[in-house]
């Protein structure tokens, strides 16, 4: 089983523009499992971080893949560059965190008509939960209160872990007691520094980032 990253987009968030990345497990009992769904939002918000943004089924094509394919989607949490483009699903179950979802419709109501949409299906997760023996949510809270990670058994003894945005980059991963200096990477500093902990000390043999195009 081959983790399968998807560009979805760029957008700046600080002076440098920043990838975003989905992530497709092709799992052989569930199907194919997308992690994150990109960018999408108002008109302004978009303007405002100046995404250049690109379709969901177009980056599934590259693989060979269309969204009839997709069986779940899980939510690392629901902030506009991980779920804009969820509704393209509309057929799949969405796995996200309940304390996320209810953060969520409480704090960003301008985005939730691009999560939580008519016909929207939610698989309320309460922490850790095994989705299959070889596919793991790990509730990881910090950056915000309901994300959660996603570790997979990619072959016999080998975990991968898709951190969301537990950790924006490789270099904010290697340092999980210190500030990397951006307010957006934490909502709670003390929950996300344990959170990289935890994650850290699962051992992934790789761990793969949203905003990053390294692995580690």
């Amino acid at each position: 089983m081959e983790i399968i990253r998807l560009h979805l987009a760029r957008f700046n968030v600080i002076e440098e523009p920043w990838p975003v990345h989905g992530f497709v497990i092709p799992h052989p009992r569930l199907g194919a499992v997308l992690v994150d769904t990109g960018c999408g939002g108002p008109e302004q918000m978009m303007r405002d971080y100046r995404v250049v943004n690109r379709a969901v089924e177009d980056a599934l094509a590259e693989h060979g893949l269309s969204p009839a394919d997709v069986k779940a989607v899980i939510n690392t949490h629901l902030h506009f560059d991980h779920c804009g483009q969820n509704a393209v699903f509309k057929h799949a179950p969405v796995y996200v965190q309940r304390s996320e979802l209810e953060r969520a419709r409480r704090e960003s109501p301008d985005i939730r008509e691009w999560f939580d949409y008519t016909g929207a299906v939610f698989e309320l997760l309460d922490g850790d939960a095994e989705l299959a023996p070889d596919l793991h949510v790990v509730a990881t809270p910090g950056h915000t209160v309901g994300h959660q990670s996603v570790l997979a058994e990619t072959a016999p003894g080998r975990q991968e872990v898709m951190v969301g945005d537990a950790a924006f980059t490789a270099d904010i991963w290697a340092k999980p007691d210190e500030d990397p200096g951006l307010p957006l990477q934490f909502d709670d500093q003390d929950a996300w520094s344990r959170s990289l902990h935890r994650l850290q000390d699962m051992g992934p043999a790789r761990v793969h980032f949203c905003h990053d195009e390294r692995s580690a």
